[in-house]
């Protein structure tokens, strides 16, 4: 074998072992292979969810060892959520996601739908308020800072419906129909920014419908509910439109790796359809989610009047009786 050819070879080899700075995998995806553990030096979203389960752990067991208990299914939501994090971006699932459109929609899905969902239903900041040191020293400095956080222009601005629903509808049309995509899928940097926004815009959208936390604005039921279904036609339309595309969509996932069977045009169809199916599931969950909530504060009211007309023993019903008896003498 002659130098140049060997040379090819080992270009090809890089090639296909590389995908704008990262690591793919050099064998077709299966089961096994997609949920195989790997992290590489711009996992940072990974190790991100290691530590936030650790954090909320011990959280919960400070808050426990002071007497306050806290619902075991939070604690279930945070950990599935933060499972559901490093299964798309520790695992080679994200090198796949590098050269199949298919598998990076998958992707997309569960870090702006699946993922937000099951850490907001935890309640982390109701949490971090709960164990945060509180005072007015140094060790008060993280407690007063989610506060102040909280309350600032900047959160009332970005968790305004008129950004969070434009920007979670964005996500979409702005990242995959113009040249953006293509742009952050050829660094590793790039491409960890577009899947912390993927997260971000969830958390942004989802934050005030499910209502779980102190959030910089509230809305009233069905306020909550109209937000959750203004995204619904744009996210279905967007999903036949893949489909339906005659011609690629992006450029990164043009030549996938030869030898594995990908017809790009193919797979960017199965994408198309990963988006139409997927945002079923998560909307019907957030509308039970928002269904219960709204009946559980009917319900709360309700006993908070009852416990007010036992503390006041009935005195408006004896003061509507006098007024009426007095009404009688003079006639």
């Amino acid at each position: 074998m002659g130098e140049g050819q060997a040379g090819r070879q080992e270009e090809i080899a890089v090639e296909h072992g590389h995908h704008g700075g990262m690591w793919v995998p050099e064998d077709p995806p299966t089961l096994a292979r997609l949920f195989l553990p790997h992290l590489d030096a711009w996992s940072v979203l990974a190790v991100l969810s290691v530590v936030g389960v650790v954090a909320y752990l011990a959280a919960v067991v400070r808050l426990r060892r002071s007497g306050v208990a806290w619902p075991w299914w939070r604690t279930v939501a945070w950990i599935a959520g933060s499972a559901s994090l490093f299964a798309v971006t520790g695992t080679w699932f994200n090198g796949y996601s590098m050269v199949i459109f298919s598998v990076h929609m998958a992707q997309h899905m569960v870090l702006s739908l699946i993922t937000p969902l099951l850490l907001l239903l935890a309640a982390p900041v109701t949490l971090a308020l709960r164990t945060l040191p509180r005072g007015q020293g140094v060790a008060g400095t993280p407690r007063a800072l989610l506060l102040s956080g909280l309350h600032s222009r900047f959160a009332q601005f970005v968790a305004h419906p008129l950004f969070s629903v434009p920007l979670f509808i964005a996500s979409l049309y702005g990242v995959y129909f113009t040249p953006l995509f293509d742009a952050l899928m050829t660094n590793p940097v790039g491409h960890q920014f577009m899947l912390a926004h993927f997260v971000v815009t969830g958390l942004l959208f989802f934050g005030p419908i499910v209502a779980q936390d102190p959030w910089p604005r509230t809305l009233s039921h069905p306020g909550r509910m109209i937000e959750l279904f203004l995204p619904v036609p744009f996210h279905a339309f967007f999903g036949v439109a893949i489909m339906m595309a005659g011609t690629l969509v992006v450029d990164s996932f043009a030549e996938p790796p030869a030898g594995w069977g990908i017809d790009p045009l193919g797979d960017q169809g199965i994408a198309g359809a990963i988006v139409w199916s997927f945002g079923e599931l998560p909307t019907v969950l957030v509308l039970a989610v928002v269904f219960f909530s709204w009946v559980g504060s009917d319900e709360r009211r309700a006993r908070s009047l009852d416990r007010a007309a036992d503390r006041s023993g009935d005195v408006e019903l004896a003061a509507y009786n006098a007024r009426l008896r007095a009404l009688a003498d003079r006639g």
